[in-house]
């Protein structure tokens, strides 16, 4: 069940590399998991999806530093190609764009200190018809934050002339269709671009070890639509969609530290501040009311 206005501006973007990508990423095997399936039980997992990271591994740019290269030997191969490749969106805190830098670079505590890592970041919000929130734990591999619990998918606009369009936040609405592609195997047809609603935006900045850490300018998207999971292993450990009670329950185990369970700082910035009360215009079918782009929340 798709919940939309009924009016929405045309939007005029280039098309969704998910699309091209569909048949390649498919062809093996895999199993469909219908978001209307109740919450609880964790959804199935899936293994064996990129053949090619051993390989990738090797590719890597040297612009990360000297010696990062070497530093880093054991980082996981999928996560060590996009750790290099990928460049971030360089905005200032009023979300102007001041340049572009590697993935890797931005989430560098020594750059994130010295506040030359500020990078425009999305986080998406996924309900289902039930109005059953979907989360994923991140996987054991990740750079950032692995293995904690968090909204249904968080990453970068890149560089790109794609995701860079600004107007009616659609650059970062396509890179949302792309990365729920790639983490969560939703197919852009599922997800269509006008139906991602932008709530609000958020500005802050979080530790994850010695090394790593986050600061974003966070765009937070919201969408009611019943899709086919396809989880991406090497992005994501664990999914599952729960209502407001097993939420609730999950928050209460993270605080208490009982069965290891953490969540990611983002995602519990927005419970904390906005996630309640924007779930009840997700039940009224209101969200657009809710909606204030012209304010960025530092938090």
């Amino acid at each position: 069940m798709a919940v939309a206005p009924a009016a929405r501006p045309t939007f005029a973007l280039l098309a969704s590399a998910s699309a091209s990508l569909g048949a390649g990423r498919r062809a093996c095997a895999r199993l469909a998991v219908s978001s209307s399936s109740s919450a609880g039980p964790a959804l199935p997992r899936l293994r064996g999806r990129r053949a090619f990271a051993a390989a990738a591994g090797g590719a890597v740019m040297g612009k990360a530093g000297p010696g990062s290269v070497e530093a880093d030997a054991g980082m996981d191969a999928v996560q060590r190609r996009l750790m290099f490749e990928d460049e971030c969106i360089l905005v200032d805190e009023q979300d102007k764009v001041v340049g572009h830098e590697s993935k890797y670079n931005c989430h560098l505590m020594e750059k994130i200190e010295n506040g030359h890592a500020l990078h425009r970041a999305f986080s998406v919000f996924l309900f289902n018809s039930k109005y059953e929130l979907l989360l994923q734990q991140r996987s054991a591999t990740k750079v950032t934050f692995p293995l904690v619990w968090t909204n249904t998918c968080c990453s970068h606009p890149l560089y790109r002339e794609s995701e860079l369009i600004e107007e009616n936040c659609a650059g970062v609405r396509n890179a949302a269709q792309r990365k729920l592609f790639d983490e969560l195997g939703i197919v852009a047809d599922e997800l269509p671009l006008d139906e991602f609603i932008p709530l609000g935006r958020m500005l802050y900045k979080a530790p994850s070890d010695g090394k790593w850490g986050e600061h974003e300018l966070d765009y937070l998207l919201f969408m009611v639509r019943d899709v086919k999971l396809n989880p991406n292993p090497e992005e994501v450990a664990d999914v599952r969609y729960m209502n407001r009670d097993q939420l609730k329950e999950l928050l209460r185990k993270a605080d208490a530290g009982e069965d290891g369970v953490k969540l990611s700082p983002w995602f519990r910035l927005v419970v904390d501040n906005f996630l309640m009360g924007w779930w009840d215009h997700v039940e009224q079918g209101t969200l657009e009311e809710a909606a204030d782009m012209k304010t960025i929340h530092k938090l």
